[in-house]
């Protein structure tokens, strides 16, 4: 069994041939994102929604959850639009690492649970969500359905070509005003993933601070619905 575990939403049959995984944000849990399956289950009926928390409890709030540890990074190292954040980026790929093993197992479970191919899974990530989604995407043996990245950036970029066993279309959404991972986060990710020859999708939201808003929801499911 998984040692990971968290909130789902489930369609009321049992016609389910697709499974979306929400992987929430540091500080937060399982709950921050499952709200957002009635508006995806809407657009996309017969998926089933699962929102795990990370395996950590959160280092600055006992209520939150993380994936791994970001102590050594304080929020004005992330925040920087230099080449600093690139490095700080760079150096968090052994967190990712280190949390990859449970999310794994956690999404092997579901793919047997459910009985669905690999292709008919995505991952819905928000800020180091995003983070894991990325990093856990493109070292698969069968290759998922897609990934949506809000909020977040790719970590480790340097080891992506040669870690790469698979490749699948992304979409990352990112607000022109965000304050925890300012807009060049995602424009590093677009270059590392485009190096690595990656399908990708970018919408940057005007106005939009480090949150998920409803036009960047709707796109998601737009692109859900053209890959599963």
């Amino acid at each position: 069994m998984p040692r990971l575990n968290g909130p789902e939403y489930l369609p009321d049959h049992n016609q389910i041939d697709s499974v979306v995984i929400f992987l929430h944000g540091f500080g937060a849990d399982g709950q921050d994102l499952i709200g957002l399956a009635p508006f995806f289950a809407s657009h996309l009926p017969t998926t089933a929604f699962y929102a795990p928390n990370g395996p950590e409890i959160c280092e600055i709030s006992p209520f939150g959850r993380q994936w791994f540890s970001l102590a050594r990074y304080d929020a004005d190292y992330l925040r920087r639009q230099t080449a600093t954040q690139a490095t700080a980026f760079e150096a968090m790929y052994e967190g990712a690492q280190d949390a990859a093993n449970d999310l794994q197992t956690y999404i092997d479970h579901l793919q047997k649970k459910h009985n669905v191919s690999a292709n008919k899974i995505a991952l819905v990530g928000f800020s180091q969500g995003t983070m894991m989604a990325l990093h856990l995407a493109f070292r698969q043996k069968t290759p998922f359905a897609g990934i949506v990245g809000f909020s977040g950036a790719l970590v480790g970029a340097s080891h992506l070509i040669s870690d790469k066993t698979c490749t699948c279309p992304v979409l990352l959404v990112h607000g022109e005003v965000d304050e925890m991972l300012p807009i060049h986060a995602v424009d590093l990710a677009a270059d590392g993933l485009t190096q690595a020859g990656i399908e990708l999708s970018v919408v940057k939201r005007p106005s939009l601070p480090h949150a998920i808003d409803e036009e960047g929801c709707r796109a998601a499911v737009t692109f859900l619905g053209k890959h599963f």
